[in-house]
């Protein structure tokens, strides 16, 4: 999300950054651009002038353009009005269940904003994080295979379901909802009221009798980032008619714009308070404005990637491959591991987004077809290894390389890459080990290196004068690697050692 929107605002502070000194036009200038950025990331007009002239009036001034590092100084006045108009630098707003439970939540939006599977994943958070007792129901008698969508979504994730019961209204659905989790002890219910391609009376008229039978604690309204300033519309007309408490913003990894965000949260001050970032269900992030804001302008989200590597990682098994890489071992299960962890946390794609600077790197790791399939292909090689391989790396000669590229269904010299990409990993590995620190990314050639000594001018006179012999007469005898071969075999090797050293 607001991928275009970054990469067009880190270009403007690249270049007001880059000046020692900045006159008001040059403020004004990059403001322009900024405001370019902002209504091509869709978002509303009324809230782009209404941020920019809250910038101008600060970054316009004698404290800023007179100031040691001006560009700075923008920057910083630029990501605090971000952060207000996301929602304010508070601690993000949580969900309302701390009251007698049960605790209602109730879901709205139009069809296909991904009401239901949103329920799943704030359910499945509940249960996880929060320890709840959640109990689920549907009360779209409408659209086909609704209540059986949730059913087998409560099951996938292991929360309980209200049964379905056949000829019943969504009002009379909701109080059997009530009831039945009065009664069997659950803290939180969830409600996943009915869309309409539209917005019409009749839906607005069942949703508010829903909210008023059931008077729930939580009213969030669910919401589409890829269908952008429609998506204010509908949050406008629904905060009209129902008393909503926050917003959840779904399809979030597929909009590179991110104006729906910025326009919704300005519109209707109500706070968003998750993110839909994939189709699976845990893939539901808290919104949290200064992270937001951070990545909007490059800066990354450190925190975040913490959060989510927490999540995923088995202590366990980080605490016995820390152990492991102490005694200087690393082998190809272990290599595995790895790659599947970046998958979990988010793939490189989604890692890349939280490190501060991705940004000025995106065009390198594209050229280098660095991505998630990639990774996949890594570990259908490392699957078409046999156990012993695995373990032992030095096995696969060349027959073998052949036999493991045609089962993983690639090129020989994709696992040769795999490889070197591996011996790099051991060694660092290995470095680690001897309480040295690595340094660089493994398998992109930045692995830990021995320091080279200086050379004193007479060492330096003296090999490069032994050089100069080799080069031009040969070494004087066959080297070690060439004991016992023939003579036309040491000549060949005397070349090419000759032709290495000369270049």
């Amino acid at each position: 999300m607001f991928e275009a929107l970054t990469e067009r605002l880190t270009g403007v502070f690249d270049r007001l950054t880059g000046r020692g000194a900045l006159s008001e036009a040059d403020v004004e200038a990059a403001l322009r651009e900024v405001r370019v950025a902002l209504l091509e990331a869709d978002v509303a007009l009324p809230v782009v002038k209404d941020f920019i002239a809250k910038v101008k009036l600060d970054a316009v001034g004698d404290s800023v353009v007179k100031s040691v590092k001006p560009g700075q100084q923008v920057i910083k006045i630029v990501h605090d009005a971000l952060v207000e108009m996301l929602g304010g630098d508070g601690a993000p707003e949580g969900l309302r269940i701390a009251g007698e439970p049960p605790n209602i939540i109730m879901m709205a939006g139009l069809q296909g904003s991904g009401k239901t599977t949103t329920s799943a994943k704030i359910a499945l958070r509940l249960t996880k994080q929060d320890k709840r007792r959640v109990l689920m129901a549907s009360l779209d008698t409408r659209r086909p295979a609704a209540m059986e969508q949730l059913t087998t979504l409560g099951k996938q994730i292991g929360v309980d379901v209200l049964p379905i019961g056949a000829g019943q209204s969504p009002a009379e659905i909701a109080k059997r909802a009530m009831s039945s989790a009065r009664l069997s002890g659950h803290d939180v219910l969830i409600l996943d009221t009915a869309g309409r391609t539209t917005l019409d009376d009749e839906m607005m008229d069942e949703a508010a009798e829903i909210a008023k039978i059931a008077k729930p604690q939580e009213i969030l309204l669910v919401g589409d980032s890829l269908t952008g300033q429609d998506a204010v519309e509908t949050a406008k007309r629904f905060h009209a008619r129902l008393p909503l408490t926050g917003l959840v913003l779904t399809r979030a990894d597929g909009d590179g714009r991110g104006g729906a965000a910025l326009s919704m949260r300005a519109v209707t001050g109500l706070p968003i308070k998750f993110l839909g970032v994939s189709e699976r269900p845990d893939g539901l992030e808290p919104f949290d404005a200064k992270r937001v804001a951070g990545r909007i302008l490059g800066q990354g989200d450190i925190v975040g990637l913490v959060e989510k590597a927490v999540e995923q990682v088995d202590r366990d098994e980080a605490e016995k491959l820390a152990k492991k890489m102490a005694k200087g071992r690393f082998d190809f299960d272990d290599m595995e591991k790895q790659l599947a962890q970046v998958l979990q946390i988010g793939g490189l794609k989604g890692v890349m987004g939280m490190l501060p600077g991705a940004q000025k790197i995106k065009q390198q790791v594209s050229d280098a077809q660095l991505n998630d399939k990639q990774i996949h292909r890594q570990i259908a090689i490392i699957r078409s290894m046999t156990k012993a391989e695995r373990q032992k790396p030095d096995l696969l000669n060349g027959r073998r390389r052949a036999r493991v590229a045609k089962g993983a269904g690639v090129e020989v010299v994709e696992v040769n890459r795999l490889l070197k990409m591996h011996r790099n990993m051991a060694d660092m590995a290995k470095a680690m080990g001897k309480g040295k620190m690595p340094f660089g990314m493994p398998g992109m050639g930045g692995i830990w290196r021995p320091r080279p000594q200086p050379r004193s001018a007479e060492t330096a006179r003296r090999r490069s004068f032994f050089t100069g012999i080799n080069c031009a007469f040969g070494p004087s005898r066959p080297t070690r690697h060439a004991a016992g071969a023939s003579r036309r075999r040491q000549k060949k090797l005397r070349v090419q050692r000759r032709s290495t050293k000369c270049r």
